[in-house]
């Protein structure tokens, strides 16, 4: 049980909370009061932090701290970039409750975070979320936020466990309070779903500093299966018709953020070269304007977000107050008209290269750049998914630290009704075999089988070129040298790139096997993939040789036998 959080534990709190969201966004989608299409605070709540972090990781790959960032760089990071990334109300709030998490681990000025800086964070958290709507009102994420941090503030003596446990527990009991709270709630019969977003991030907490599946990649869904999860059936549960509430100001209730026969459109822009003054004119221009309003940051950069009728009028605000950017307007009724139907079984596949790339494409999969270096999120893979625009889909990760992405990505998509299987392709060559017995005349299930089973029966290996001194299984190495993988494992340490591929595909065919591919990447000499290839068939006449220039960064070459 941890004592207090490091800069590692709080990059694995957030990871976690993306999964949580990512596993309950349906259902947190399900508690929308309205039937309208706008009802998404799970989705807003989840695709927020996915691109936030993603934000953070390229910034910190940058300026080159990244996986060694202090707990306050990266707190402060990702708070700015949720700021920048937040999607609907939900997300505008969740920026703000991180941002309380983030103030008080900056002012601390204690490299790890204990009871009570985290009691701290809590309060920041809840005062933030209150300040960022302009007439608040309880039984909305507030009344939990309070809730929690009154509950972590009465258990600093005990430590940073019981204060994850009081908070996590007040928050829960508050949370089914708020359906009896507000009228809207219980009318139909359910709790705020943006509170059930932030018990999320909680539980997250609670099982970071408990260490429950610290080791994230050994349990892809722990919120969507495990039974001791504090969620309830009946938040899920719709209850009789709704009545128009009329226009409000105050907290977004259920993920809904405005009301029947209310405003049409949800204006959000980020605004610069602004001041508190003039931030404060404009919350009440927008509030006389819409409903839902939220504006919240500064000192140099505010995030807008308002439900009106008269678009032009809330831009006009903005302009009068600084400089609005990125601006997004959405007509709910056009979510609704623009969705395509759904058919068929679809295939998404992961490629590293341009020439990976075109091989995919050019067999129908909707294809997703992902390699080495630049890997994609569970946010471009959910995307490449719903792009598919079918009912089945079948992921190809294509590499071993995609998967992870690539489980979160199908989870979230299940939530939505989706039907899908993810391939464990954890090369290029073993996406490739899958993608061979690719059947779209057959039912998905059976596709995933038979594309699982091509992938396992696919042995693999890799050609690099060594970039420092190191030690690896076949003995040492010096910067420069040629590695040859076999299964992810270094087992030969030469210098002539051909050879040592030679020596891998011998190594591959020593149990036998029918074909063998070649993939080159962009370091390959000129030539060698097809000398290979020829090289490989006059020394074993019985097997085929496919040869694909790839494009791929880092392996000159990826090998496969079937």
């Amino acid at each position: 049980m941890l004592e207090a959080l490091s800069a590692v534990d709080a990059r694995r709190w957030a990871v976690l909370t993306r999964m949580a969201f990512a596993a309950r966004r349906a259902e947190i989608d399900a508690l929308n009061v309205f039937p309208v299409p706008d009802g998404d605070t799970g989705t807003n709540l989840y695709l927020t932090l996915d691109a936030a972090l993603d934000s953070v990781r390229a910034e910190h790959e940058k300026a080159g701290i990244l996986g060694t960032a202090t707990l306050e760089q990266e707190c402060s990071s990702l708070s700015r970039s949720m700021l920048l990334t937040a999607r609907g109300n939900s997300g505008v709030i969740l920026s703000q409750l991180v941002r309380g998490f983030a103030e008080a681990i900056a002012e601390s000025g204690q490299p790890q975070a204990g009871a009570e800086v985290i009691a701290d964070g809590l309060a920041r958290a809840s005062a933030r979320a209150y300040a960022s709507v302009t007439r608040p009102e309880e039984g909305t994420i507030l009344t939990v936020a309070r809730a929690a941090a009154e509950a972590g503030a009465a258990r600093v003596d005990e430590g940073l466990a019981a204060v994850a446990e009081a908070a996590l527990d007040a928050a829960t009991e508050a949370l089914r309070a708020t359906t009896g709270q507000l009228a809207a709630l219980e009318r139909a019969g359910v709790v705020d779903a943006g509170a059930a977003g932030y018990l999320l991030l909680l539980e997250a907490l609670a099982r970071v500093v408990h260490q429950d599946g610290a080791h994230v990649g050994e349990r892809m869904e722990p919120f969507a299966e495990d039974p001791s999860m504090r969620r309830r059936e009946e938040w899920s549960r719709q209850g009789g018709p709704v009545e128009p509430m009329g226009r409000t100001g105050g907290a977004p209730t259920s993920g809904h953020d405005g009301t029947p026969g209310g405003p049409a459109y949800e204006v959000m822009y980020l605004l610069r070269d602004s001041d508190e003054e003039r931030a404060a004119t404009l919350r009440e221009v927008l509030d006389g304007l819409g409903d839902s309003l939220l504006v919240v940051g500064g000192p140099d950069l505010w995030n807008v977000h308002v439900h009106v009728d008269d678009v032009g009028a809330a831009i006009e605000a903005g302009l009068d107050a600084g400089r609005p950017y990125r601006v997004r307007v959405t007509h709910f009724a056009d979510q609704v008209a623009h969705r395509q139907p759904a058919t068929g079984v679809a295939v998404v596949a992961c490629a590293a290269g341009p020439g990976l790339a075109e091989v995919f494409e050019g067999a129908g999969a909707v294809v997703v750049t992902s390699g080495p270096g630049n890997r994609a999120s569970a946010g471009q893979l959910l995307d490449a998914i719903r792009a598919s625009h079918a009912l089945s889909v079948i992921v190809l990760p294509n590499d071993r630290d995609t998967e992870m992405a690539a489980r979160a990505a199908a989870s979230a998509a299940e939530q939505e009704g989706l039907d899908v299987h993810l391939v464990r392709s954890r090369t290029a060559v073993q996406g490739l075999a899958a993608f061979a017995v690719f059947d779209e005349h057959a039912s998905a299930s059976r596709n995933a089988a038979e594309m699982s089973h091509a992938a396992a029966a696919t042995r693999h290996g890799a050609v690099a070129l060594a970039s420092k001194q190191a030690l690896t299984s076949a003995g040492p190495c010096e910067a420069g040298d040629v590695l040859g993988a076999v299964g992810g494992d270094v087992v030969i340490v030469g210098h002539d790139i051909a050879e040592v591929a030679l020596d891998v595909v011998h190594r591959l065919l020593s149990s036998g096997g029918e074909l063998v591919t070649v993939i080159g990447g962009e370091g390959a000499p000129d030539g060698l993939v097809e000398e290979l290839g020829a090289r490989i068939e006059r020394g074993h006449r019985d097997v085929e040789v496919t040869v694909i220039d790839g494009g791929q960064p880092h392996y000159p070459l990826l090998l496969g036998v079937e």
